[in-house]
Formats: C-alpha cells, sequence, structure tokens
C-alpha cells in the first residue's frame, strides 16, 4: 500500500513537471531571450540619404527625407520547425529627432540574391530605410533564408514562419533599444509590398492574436501580397503564360523543402527547368536572371500531369490544403489597415486583393481600406503606394 501511495506521488509530481515545462515551451520568447547582438554598419548624412532616393526612383520623398541616420545590423532569434535559430535584419534609427520616435516594421519584397538581403547595407537597398530618415525606428527583417540564416531554405509564403519572424525582430529590437537607453513610444507600424505585403498581414495576424497587449498596432500598409494563394493557384493553372516563372520555382521549392515533402523537381516542372532550378535558387541570382533561364508559357514550365492536376480537385491535394493554409481566408484584421494593389500587376494579380478586401468588409472589418493603383503593374505600384501610406502613418504618429 505505501509503496502505491509513493508511486501515485511520483507519478502526481511528474505530472505536475512535465505540465510545467509544456507552460514554459508554450510561451513565446522574451525580447531579451530573442535578441543575440547588434552591430554597428555606418551613419549617413540625409543628404546623401536624399541623393540615394533620387537615384533609386523614389525622388518625391526627399522632402520628407529630414534626418540622419545610424544603421545596425541585429542578430536575433526566431523559431523554425520546433528550434530557435539566428536571423538577421537591419535596424535604422534617426539623430537627432525632436521627440520620442516610433517604430516602423518595413517588409521586403521577393529576393533571390543573398547579397540583396537588408542587413548587407549600404550595398543592399530596399528603399525602406528612408521611413528611418523620415523620424521613425526602422527595422527591416531579412527572413528565414537570407542574412546569417542562409543555410536554411527561405519559407517562401509560409504564413506562421512569415509572421513569427517579424514579431520576433520587433520583440528582440525593443529590448535593444531599451538596453541602449533609446526611446520609443509605444506606436508600431507595419508596412509592406509583394512578399513584403503578404509578410505584414502575417506579422498583423501574429501582433493580433497572440501580442495584442503588449505590442498594439498603430496603422498597417500592405501592397500587392498574395494573400488568396488558392485564387493565385486558380487564376495561373487557368492562364497560358505567367510574367514571374521565378516566383513560382520558389514557392515549390519553399513548399518542398519546409514541409519535408522532398519530391523531385521533376514531379512540379518540365526538363530542362527541373535540372536547373536547385541552382538558379541558391542565392546567386536575382530575381530577373532566374526569370531569364525559365518560361513563362506555363503549359512548358510544368510537368504536364502535375499542370493538369492543378484544375482536378481531387489531385495534388497537399500541396492544395498547403496553399488554403497560407492564405488569409478566416482571418479579420483589428487594426487600421490599407490595401493596395495596381489594377495592371502582371505577377501578383489584383484579384487576390480584391477577394481578400471583400472577404474582409463582409467579415464587419471596419478598419480596412483599399486603395487600387490605376494602371500599376507589380514595379511601378511601389511608390504610388508609399506616397498615399507615409503621410497616413505620419497623421497617426501622435
Amino acid at each position: 500500500m505505501k509503496k502505491q501511495v509513493r508511486f501515485v506521488s511520483y507519478f502526481f509530481v511528474f505530472l505536475v513537471f512535465v505540465g510545467c515545462q509544456k507552460d514554459k515551451m508554450d510561451t513565446p520568447p522574451t525580447g531579451s531571450e530573442l535578441f543575440v547582438s547588434a552591430t554597428s554598419i555606418t551613419t549617413i548624412p540625409k543628404t546623401l540619404l536624399q541623393a540615394q532616393a533620387v537615384t533609386a526612383g523614389y525622388g518625391q520623398f526627399v522632402s520628407q527625407i529630414k534626418y540622419d541616420v545610424d544603421f545596425r545590423k541585429i542578430i536575433y532569434k526566431t523559431n523554425y520547425k520546433g528550434n530557435l535559430i539566428n536571423v538577421s535584419g537591419l535596424l535604422a534609427i534617426p539623430k537627432n529627432f525632436p521627440g520620442t520616435p516610433s517604430m516602423l516594421s518595413a517588409q521586403h519584397g521577393t529576393m533571390f540574391k543573398y547579397t540583396e538581403a537588408p542587413s548587407n547595407f549600404p550595398a543592399a537597398f530596399t528603399g525602406f530605410e528612408l521611413f528611418a530618415a523620415g523620424g521613425f525606428v526602422t527595422v527591416i527583417p531579412d527572413y528565414i533564408g537570407f542574412g546569417v540564416s542562409t543555410n536554411v531554405k527561405h519559407p517562401y509564403y509560409d504564413m506562421q514562419l512569415s509572421g513569427t519572424t517579424v514579431v520576433d525582430m520587433i520583440k528582440a529590437t525593443k529590448h535593444y533599444l531599451e538596453t541602449e537607453k533609446v526611446a520609443i513610444s509605444n506606436r508600431l507600424f507595419l508596412v509592406g509590398y509583394s512578399e513584403g505585403g503578404y509578410v505584414t498581414m502575417a506579422a498583423q495576424k501574429e501582433l493580433e492574436t497572440n501580442n495584442a497587449s503588449t505590442l498594439p498596432i498603430s496603422a498597417v500598409a500592405a501592397g500587392a501580397g498574395g494573400y488568396d494563394l488558392t485564387g493565385m493557384l486558380s487564376t495561373i493553372a487557368g492562364a497560358p503564360t505567367y510574367a514571374s516563372p521565378a516566383f513560382l520555382a520558389l514557392l515549390l521549392q519553399s513548399y518542398n523543402t519546409t514541409y519535408n515533402w522532398n519530391r523531385p523537381y521533376s514531379d512540379f516542372f518540365k526538363e530542362p527547368y527541373a535540372s536547373k532550378i536547385p541552382a538558379l535558387l541558391d542565392g546567386s541570382k536575382d530575381q530577373a536572371q532566374v526569370n531569364s533561364e525559365l518560361t513563362t508559357t506555363t503549359s512548358a514550365l510544368f510537368n504536364p500531369t502535375f499542370y493538369a492536376n492543378l484544375t482536378v480537385p481531387t489531385a495534388e491535394t497537399t500541396l492544395k490544403q498547403a496553399l488554403t493554409n497560407n492564405s488569409f481566408l478566416t482571418w479579420v484584421p483589428k487594426s487600421p489597415t490599407r490595401l493596395y494593389h495596381g489594377t495592371n500587376d502582371e505577377a501578383v494579380f489584383y484579384n487576390t486583393t480584391v477577394s481578400t478586401f471583400n472577404r474582409f468588409k463582409a467579415a464587419g472589418a471596419n478598419n480596412v481600406e483599399f486603395f487600387p493603383i490605376p494602371n500599376g503593374t507589380h514595379t511601378s505600384s511601389i511608390e504610388p503606394m508609399m506616397l498615399n501610406a507615409l503621410p497616413w502613418m505620419l497623421s497617426l504618429d501622435k
């Protein structure tokens, strides 16, 4: 009898221990736990930033560039497949700002070349660095697969990993700024375009769902993101051509590695493209170079069986379920949000934002606005979006 009581007691203690360990693992890491290091890169005066803006095609923003900026590389941790890995990003701090600046997290578009990662600044330039010259403490995550994490394949259009990578950089950076006695306000802004539009919405969902009390959002501006991946797939499957086959190669590589499908590329693509893709996506080539080695004719790019199965409801169900899981089909934003999209976008279709916005409104989202950009292409719509988003955010930064 005593042995049985002792066993029950030990078993109870074991259950309590396991429960405590589970709670500990389920608790999101704090900024101090996520932060790894910060390295000074350079300080650039506003005059040089103004010149850089003109060179990069952002001449209309010159009047908004008011401050010199300190640039630093941040290394922090984020969760990838159950393990904390080191990732990186760029931190830009305006100098001699007269008040207490707010934080803005800016999410860049699709990148293929490792040297394009934001933390490689000033060799790399996304354009979002200019927000710091306008008075925001700006963070620009590299994303998993870039910067210090090139040993991992980029999880392109994975909602959870996209969102937590951004949120973890915000947390780590806020901790770092506290240790450096750099004061910031409690306002937080999110902005992104193309893949960055999708990543911005993923971060917004993560913040509103799991961090609403500690990291409230002031405003969100998201442009030309593939929020409705199922709708994107249907359009691509029914079209004879697609303007940016590099995006398709990157998406299928991402899902194949992130979800451990480990299918041969020949399952998805015809030769010679199937054999080319690993080298095309090795981080040494930019988007234009990858596109030039592929074809815009979808029937010539895809494996015939795979291509036919895209329109068969009972085929390629694992892929289609992954696209559904990573689409914004049920969540509704709470924060003030502006969506932007060019009506002639050839790479991320205009209708993906239309359908997403309509669903948000039907679900009762009162803080969401949609700004179509007439005749805007995927490239030409960036500047009109920013010319609308920046003044709006500045008006809310009070």
